[in-house]
């Protein structure tokens, strides 16, 4: 077996064993059945008004919590094979995990080796404005991961009040990327770095410009290298640190 490691949002770190490939829809029932065994063991014999002291009651109550944060790490590699069945409230749950449709996982269980996959790339989905961004937001989520800050945000268009007026905000993807005091951001227009933030000091204006409009003798403060080719086409840049 290789180890896995699995992602709690904002969170990494937690680790745990897994088989080396998927496991199979006969495999998840099979550990599914033996597990529900075991949870409703505890919850009728220890958990239903039986006469046990209040030591063993937090005791077996805590053994249930386990079982079920297992249930919850074991459905994680359901791809719901049988489909949902109706239960109370008009909700759907998988005939096989018990996950309920339409609710977002709250792990991720990914390959510690190896190149990782979480989600799939989203973009706007609709011309409509919404009222705000929350109910125009199709997500918005970070993971610290081995210490670089990742965050990736898309919406559609919504209306936003700015200094007053109300506004509408352009549908948009980004991507952030921060590494100690160095910031990367992505979006369908630009691609924007901001460094040294440390280094302006506080009153002192901040300016922009190409590099045709900065001095030639001042050139010299920017440590940047332009990568282009035969026809001078820009390719990309490299920024000395």
């Amino acid at each position: 077996m290789h180890r896995s490691i699995l992602i709690e949002r904002e969170n990494i770190g937690y680790e745990v064993e897994m088989k080396k490939q998927d496991m199979t829809k006969e495999q998840i029932k099979k550990e599914l059945k033996s597990l529900f065994k075991s949870m409703d063991f505890v919850s009728k014999s220890f958990l239903n008004g039986k006469n046990i002291t209040e030591k063993e009651s937090r005791l077996f109550f805590n053994i249930y919590q386990q079982l079920g944060t297992a249930w919850e790490f074991l459905g994680l590699q359901c791809k719901h094979w049988e489909g949902y069945k109706k239960i109370k409230d008009g909700k759907e749950a998988c005939k096989i995990c018990g996950h309920i449709k339409g609710v977002d996982e709250f792990y991720y269980l990914i390959q510690k080796k190896g190149i990782k996959k979480i989600g799939m790339k989203l973009r706007p989905n609709s011309k409509k404005t919404f009222e705000d961004k929350r109910k125009a937001q199709i997500v918005n989520d970070t993971i610290n991961f081995y210490g670089a800050l990742v965050n990736v945000d898309v919406h559609n268009s919504y209306k936003s009040s700015l200094f007053g007026d109300k506004i509408n905000i352009a549908a948009e993807r980004s991507v952030s990327l921060k590494e100690d005091d160095i910031k990367c951001h992505i979006d369908r227009h630009l691609i924007s770095i901001k460094m040294n933030k440390g280094r302006k000091k506080f009153g002192k204006k901040k300016y922009g410009g190409f590099p045709w409009e900065i001095k030639k003798k001042d050139l010299k403060n920017f440590p940047v290298i332009f990568d282009f080719d035969e026809k001078y086409r820009f390719l990309g840049l490299t920024i000395l640190k």
